[in-house]
């Protein structure tokens, strides 16, 4: 299957050893710490299997300056959510001299921030719900009128649907407020789009294969994600072939202009009456589980698991090694 493809090509490696030492960082002490092990395991799985030199590395267990002592060459990263994905642990790297897989320091802070990535995005031209502030529980009424129902309430750097409900009725508002506001201090109202939610995954500046997701519960919620058996994932995702253009090209578009690099993931509902694709958000460092999307787009374009978490190392071949 052909990939939609932007400008640049990464760097290719044929040989295991050329990697040298890597570790991949999984757990960590976020919300979302339960699917960080389950995805870094995955991966070292993976590495291990293709016979790279590969260990597990919890930087919530063990200091981070232990990669530095222990030898490591490179790290692939595994972390979800505060912590992992947001540019503190790639600012930790940089300092230390330690190339890593995906986004810099600066694509993962202002991905990771959900309000702002939509701030940028649609600055850039991309079409996005619309939104409102919610600084404290006096701004409800006002989100109410102007965003209407129904409604996505989400904290803005939680991953993962932590934290977010969908209000259908003005009684829920302030319950989910209060939930959002409990996992973050930054909240927002966003309008629903009614209609179905797709996701596009990116990999070495190519778009992989839509993947169309029809969830059993309200909306793509936690559970729905990592443990649920009843959503289905289509892929390929039905869309008519000017449709797939159209959103691997929004999705790369979003990915460049948050200066995003090597792989992620971007999300988008379209809406069931005018058609529209609408951005949602950017996933810089998605899931690797059983139930993900990135390895079930990868394999619509014919890449087992395997190849992709070796193409997902290559990407941290970007960033030199320092002494």
């Amino acid at each position: 299957m052909s990939l939609l493809t932007t400008q640049s090509a990464a760097r290719r490696v044929r040989a295991s050893a050329d990697f040298g030492k890597v570790a991949v960082l999984l757990g960590g002490d976020s919300t979302e710490r339960e699917i960080s092990l389950l995805s870094g395991n995955a991966v070292l799985a993976a590495l291990k299997r293709r016979g790279v030199d590969a260990y597990a590395f919890d930087p919530s267990v063990v200091p981070v300056q232990n990669l530095v002592d222990g030898k490591f060459d490179r790290a692939w990263i595994a972390l979800h959510g505060p912590g992992g994905e947001d540019g503190l642990m790639q600012g930790a790297l940089e300092w230390l001299g330690i190339p890593y897989t995906g986004s810099g320091v600066l694509a993962s802070a202002l991905t990771m921030d959900k309000l702002k990535t939509k701030r940028v995005v649609i600055g850039a031209g991309c079409i996005a719900p619309e939104y409102a502030v919610l600084s404290s529980p006096a701004d409800l009424p006002g989100a109410l009128a102007s965003v209407g129902l129904p409604l996505m309430v989400k904290p803005a750097s939680q991953g993962s649907s932590v934290g977010i409900t969908k209000v259908k009725a003005a009684g829920e508002f302030q319950r989910a407020y209060a939930e959002a506001r409990a996992v973050d201090p930054i909240v927002f109202a966003e309008r629903f789009i009614t209609g179905d939610e797709y996701t596009v995954g990116v990999l070495q500046d190519q778009a992989l294969p839509s993947i169309r997701i029809q969830p059993a519960t309200e909306f793509y919620d936690y559970e729905a994600k990592y443990f649920r058996n009843d959503t289905q994932y289509h892929c390929p995702s039905g869309l008519t072939a000017p449709a797939e253009a159209e959103l691997q090209a929004a999705a790369l578009a979003a990915f460049q202009v948050t200066d995003c690099f090597g792989w992620g993931r971007v999300d988008f509902m379209r809406d069931a009456i005018t058609d529209k694709f609408y951005f949602i958000e950017i996933n810089t460092t998605p899931g690797m589980t059983d139930h993900s999307l990135v390895p079930m787009a990868a394999r619509q374009a014919g890449m087992d698991f395997e190849e992709l978490v070796w193409r997902v190392l290559e990407t941290s071949f970007a960033r030199p090694r320092k002494p």
